[in-house]
């Protein structure tokens, strides 16, 4: 007897799992949960936990979890490990250790959002050391793009608000968008020998071990509190907001990364990770009570679109560039090119 016809899935339904199949779905959600981390950490440095300390935990939460998923996916190739361990070495000091370091000294200092704001200036200083290397100016779009960012920062660093911003969590901030564009820097030329779940879990044992060795030396402050934190209108164990932060906040926004990457490509990927940003101040204001005033909201939009403006240059096809002419042109990887492919961004 023929099988029973199956019942269509109502619209909805549908919609529901296309939206979930494109990778959209996915990439947003890791969006979402990186954009917990600032308030997580913060939620502990409030306690008189160190910044190093919070980074040092997180990595190694983070680095032991991934092991798991890490070692089946080489598959029994261990020499891929030893043919890019330049890379994954470059990775877990720059992209994970000192990006992560930095930006949790400017939480420590700064609003959750201003923090990542100043972090998401990277592209516009990757910009900006292209032009003065080569002296050959960038295309109108990217000039706009990173004058609209400078115009962001201004309105962000709010410099003639009643409230005087800390100039040492700046630092801070801009020093960890520097790691951030050495990273892309790193990774511009695209290598396929390494799954990236390999790559996070290596950099992330990497960042791990460099920031105990710097405790250890006594080059990096260590300071732990078993005090209760504080997220919203609850009051929780210290181990809820560090859990937070490793498993919501690291492995699972790292490994919904690498699936969103997978499924849209690492172009579009990373332009919904800039809603991360969104989120991250989101988060903030529901878990600490902490927003931007309106004129760095303001800023934080320009900044945000001008990275939108830099990475649509970035992003344009050969063709575009030649102002129509056909056949393609030859072009050097980008920094941007791979920029999600394992998202360095706390």
């Amino acid at each position: 007897m023929p099988a029973a016809p199956q019942p269509a899935p109502k619209p909805g339904v549908r919609a529901k799992r296309s939206f979930l199949a494109s990778g959209l779905g996915i990439a947003l959600f890791s969006s979402a949960v990186f954009g917990l981390s600032g308030s997580f950490a913060k939620a502990l440095l409030e306690t008189s936990w160190s910044p190093g300390a919070a980074v040092t935990a997180r990595l190694t939460g983070a680095a032991l979890i991934l092991a798991v998923p890490a070692v089946p996916a080489l598959r029994g190739r261990w020499h891929q490990l030893r043919d890019n361990w330049v890379t994954i070495l470059l990775f877990g000091l720059i992209g994970v250790a000192a990006c992560q370091l930095f930006y949790f000294n400017a939480v420590a200092r700064l609003s959750v959002g201003v923090a990542l704001l100043l972090e998401y200036l990277a592209p516009v200083i990757i910009v900006l050391w292209l032009w003065t290397a080569s002296r050959k100016r960038p295309r109108v779009l990217t000039i706009g793009g990173t004058l609209l960012s400078l115009a962001g920062l201004v309105l962000v660093l709010d410099l003639a608000g009643a409230v005087k911003i800390d100039l040492v969590g700046v630092f801070w901030g801009i020093a960890a968008a520097v790691c951030l564009a050495i990273y892309f820097f790193i990774t511009a030329k695209e290598n396929d020998s390494l799954p990236p779940i390999v790559l996070a879990s290596g950099g992330l044992l990497v960042g791990a071990a460099v920031m105990w060795l710097a405790a250890a030396t006594g080059l990096l402050p260590m300071t732990f509190s078993t005090a209760d934190t504080t997220l919203g209108p609850w009051v929780t164990p210290w181990w809820v907001s560090l859990a937070g932060l490793v498993i919501l906040a690291t492995v699972l926004a790292y490994v919904s990364g690498i699936v969103a990457a997978r499924a849209l490509g690492s172009k579009v990927a990373s332009f919904v990770s800039l809603t991360e940003v969104l989120f991250a101040v989101i988060w903030a204001w529901l878990l600490l009570g902490e927003l931007p005033g309106a004129i760095q909201l303001l800023g934080g939009m320009l900044i945000v679109g001008g990275v939108i403006l830099v990475r649509l240059d970035e992003l344009r096809s050969p063709v575009d560039r030649r102002g129509g002419a056909a056949g393609p042109a030859p072009k050097a990887a980008s920094p941007l090119e791979h920029a999600n492919d394992v998202e360095p961004v706390p």
